[in-house]
């Protein structure tokens, strides 16, 4: 069967070092335990607890899936694909991005076999699915506050400053708010353009709780994935759009996953954290973000702001949702089959974070596991 899966092949080159020691020591993994409280950032943690992806248990596996949603996570989706159909390439998967909110409206459709969200669904919308949703959390990275501004690469921002930037109440570079965190660095008087997401974005969610938790007063605007921006703000859609709209001017500043940030080559701010630290948006950072977060029975999670020396604050969840009734046994199986890879082999340390994300602790992703059964034919 043709796969169906839209990536970019050759990108990812760990992915087929990964495709070839699955094939040649596909359930050859281990299954050691582990505690709630470990880092998500962990190899031994992550990878050795849980992987032992079996290609073989579903090579008699014949469906397409089709998935929308959130773009956050699209870079790792991408390279999950393009691993996974290599080794089982019976099942295609297509996954067209669109934005948390599309993917979750998508999903309540019935247009899309499975969904990527950053946000939760709301609990007034959770009767328009055919059946109870679940939640699979999938990895972890930070959010960064990109900017691009003329000789400047060491800012230090805090709560309250980024909520001032981002309210427009703060609207040049030189604003004694922004010189007071930043001593030892000659800020220009460049107006700041904001750039945000124009879609309904999870991303936008998950930054707009971290300005809701550290901005005080300074943040009014709540959140949720679509907010009303100051005038004047710029916006573009997906996480690469704001990345884009970042890059093309002097003075903007934007919120993008660490991802997109990279790839386009954007400067990023140290944001200070609950334990007054001003930390890099790294994937050791959003691994101890995780760590300090509390789970839920349905596996929903926010490390936003979390406690805990070294955690990156602005740190986002993300997660593959599914309806627990499944119309189609075949497709049923292949979104099985593609969890099973994304929470074992997928959360390798070296696969994961060569597309700049952070794997789950592995406690998380083995509950995570244990709810597969749940998906069913009725």
């Amino acid at each position: 069967m043709k796969s169906l899966h839209q990536t970019r092949i050759g990108r990812f080159g760990v992915g087929v070092a990964l495709v070839a020691l699955l094939t040649a020591s596909a359930g050859c993994g281990s299954s050691d335990s582990s505690t709630d409280g470990e880092a998500a950032g962990s190899a031994t943690s992550a990878a050795t607890a849980v992987a032992g992806f079996d290609p073989a248990t579903f090579a008699d596996v014949q469906a397409d899936l089709k998935a929308s949603g959130a773009t956050f996570p699209q870079n790792y989706y991408n390279s999950a694909i393009e691993t996974f159909t290599a080794v089982v390439p019976g099942i295609g998967v297509a996954y067209a991005g669109g934005g948390s909110g599309q993917g979750k409206s998508d999903l309540a459709d019935g247009v899309v076999d499975f969904a990527g969200t950053d946000s939760l669904i709301a609990e007034e919308d959770l009767g328009n699915y055919a059946s109870d949703v679940l939640y699979f959390p999938t990895v972890v990275a930070p959010i960064t506050v990109s900017y691009q501004l003329d000789g400047v690469d060491d800012l230090q921002l805090d709560g309250p400053t980024v909520a001032k930037i981002f309210s427009a109440t703060v609207t040049s570079w030189d604003d004694p708010t922004i010189a007071d965190l930043n001593p030892d660095t000659e800020l220009p008087a460049t107006p700041i353009t904001v750039c945000h997401r124009s879609d309904a974005s999870g991303t936008t969610t998950n930054f707009t709780k971290y300005l809701e938790s550290a901005g005080g007063d300074d943040w009014t605007l709540g959140s949720s994935d679509s907010i009303e921006w100051a005038a004047g703000t710029q916006g573009a859609s997906g996480n690469g759009g704001v990345a884009q709209c970042i890059s093309k001017s002097d003075g903007s500043v934007g919120y993008v996953d660490l991802s997109d940030a990279k790839s386009q080559n954007l400067t990023f701010a140290a944001i200070e954290n609950k334990a007054g630290e001003f930390v890099q948006p790294t994937l050791e950072g959003a691994s101890a973000a995780a760590a300090g977060a509390d789970i839920a029975d349905d596996l929903t999670y926010s490390p936003i702001d979390t406690d805990g020396e070294g955690a990156y604050p602005i740190t986002s969840p993300t997660w593959i949702i599914v309806t627990t009734e499944q119309a189609d046994a075949a497709k049923a199986e292949a979104v099985k089959a593609f969890l099973t890879f994304i929470l074992t082999d997928g959360q390798d340390a070296g696969f994961v974070s060569s597309v700049n994300y952070a794997p789950l602790p592995a406690s998380l992703a083995e509950k995570a596991l244990a709810q597969l059964d749940a998906i069913e034919v009725p």
